[in-house]
């Protein structure tokens, strides 16, 4: 596997550079850069690598300088291998990539449209760890990469030479190798959100295997939450008054129950299909309860994941006081001639009463 390093990543490694090969397959080749997150923090602490084929994106976090003398190589394709896997890819498929791309060789960069790609991912990168971290507590995750692949490039001059990254990698990838892109366990789950006056559900495709931290991410995005509060999740087992299993998203939230446990590290089916169900909590102020029920197990799932089979009902906006709140919030709404009609509807923006066609509409759910 040829990669090409930046200057500023060649000299924190402190390595010699050889020249590149020209004629070296470029699906096995890649461009790495070092980039900075935080600005008010000198250090960067995050490497790169995008595939020179495809725009493919890896990244991990946190990367420190130290880390630059030493283990680089693993680092780097075990970076490639984990975002390749997470995102579903085959795993028989990432085993032969990873073979026939063989050792790592570093490359002197001369191309200055690597450069402007690296850079681009780079800055996509930061400002997802900018979004999901706060950049105090210590961590490393090599996955950060896998939102940025799913959104168009090189549509700046014309459209119909744009293309999705990792659908051009998967592809090529498939084709390299004659094995279908996806063969995985996954689940259906139905996913209920009680609002008195009516049902918001959503019935999801997702991966076994998925992690809580990502799970979250999903049931954000398909109820249209925006991630400003804290969430946590119980598992719970039929005719059973307590639950089986608590998992929280910090160190600081297991202190009002030691019983609880990080959900990091943690997946779906830890827990499904040996428990009846799953009840996330998001916003420990409004309490929005979504129930989660396995509707079915899929062995040998061939197509992308997560995905959104069906969306019933519009969910409340943030902050409008809970299921309570929202109740009477969409009373208002509905009713043109109230006289808090006119404040509500500043105050909410670009919501409407009732679920949107696109919304309701089947779809992967990408950015996760």
């Amino acid at each position: 596997m040829q990669i090409a390093l930046t200057k500023k990543l060649a000299d924190a490694m402190g390595v010699k550079l050889g020249e590149a090969d020209e004629n070296a397959d470029q699906l096995f080749s890649w461009t790495a850069s070092w980039v900075r997150v935080w600005e008010n923090r000198k250090a960067e602490d995050m490497l790169v690598m995008v595939n020179n084929a495809t725009r493919f994106t890896v990244a991990a976090y946190e990367v420190k300088r130290k880390d630059l003398k030493k283990n680089v190589p693993e680092m780097m394709t075990a970076a490639i291998r984990n975002t390749l896997l997470t995102l579903n890819l085959n795993p028989e498929i990432v085993d032969e990539y990873m073979q026939r791309a063989g050792e790592i060789e570093f490359v002197v960069n001369r191309s200055r449209q690597l450069t402007a790609w690296v850079n681009r991912a780079g800055f996509e990168c930061a400002n997802y760890v900018g979004h999901k971290y706060n950049g105090i507590d210590k961590m490393f995750r090599d996955t950060v990469g896998v939102g940025t692949s799913h959104w168009p490039v090189n549509y700046s001059k014309n459209d119909e030479d744009s293309f999705i990254p990792k659908e051009k990698f998967f592809g090529a990838l498939s084709e390299l190798t004659g094995l279908p892109i996806y063969n995985y366990r996954a689940y259906e789950l139905l996913v209920t959100l009680d609002l008195e006056v009516y049902k918001a559900t959503r019935r999801l495709i997702v991966p076994a295997d998925i992690g809580f931290p990502e799970l979250h991410d999903v049931l954000q995005s398909v109820f249209h939450w925006q991630d400003r509060h804290l969430h946590d999740w119980r598992v719970f087992d039929a005719g059973n008054d307590g639950s089986a299993a608590r998992l929280v998203m910090t160190d600081e939230d297991l202190a009002y129950d030691e019983e609880a446990i990080l959900e990091g590290g943690h997946k779906l089916s830890e827990y499904l299909p040996e428990h009846d169900n799953i009840l996330y909590t998001y916003d420990m102020g409004d309490s929005w309860e979504h129930q989660i029920e396995l509707a079915r197990v899929i062995e040998g799932h061939r197509e992308e994941s997560p995905y959104l089979l069906e969306a019933v009902g519009q969910t409340p906006p943030e902050d409008v006081g809970g299921v309570g709140g929202f109740v009477r919030f969409r009373d208002i709404m509905l009713d043109p001639k109230h006289f808090e009609h006119a404040a509500a509807e500043a105050w909410v923006g670009y919501w409407w009463p009732e679920l949107s066609e696109w919304d309701s509409r089947p779809r992967v759910i990408s950015g996760w």
